[in-house]
């Protein structure tokens, strides 16, 4: 090998070690926060859900086959 492709290795090497230790570390700061998610509650209204708009419309007009 030449000294050239020596130097990308170890930097792929580093990177890859990077990459290895910084997965686990971000499960553990989230772990470690202290915060919870929570889901939103629905608001109770009735028009939440799926609406068919003309956006909508013009899409599955487009999407036949």
């Amino acid at each position: 090998m030449t000294k050239s492709s020596d130097r990308i290795d170890e930097t792929r090497r580093g990177l890859l070690t990077l990459a290895a230790a910084a997965a686990p570390a971000a499960a553990a700061a989230a772990a470690l926060s202290g915060t919870r998610a929570e889901a939103e509650e629905g608001g109770g209204g009735g028009d939440a859900g799926y609406r068919e708009t003309p956006q909508v419309r013009a899409y599955y007009q487009s999407a036949r086959f």
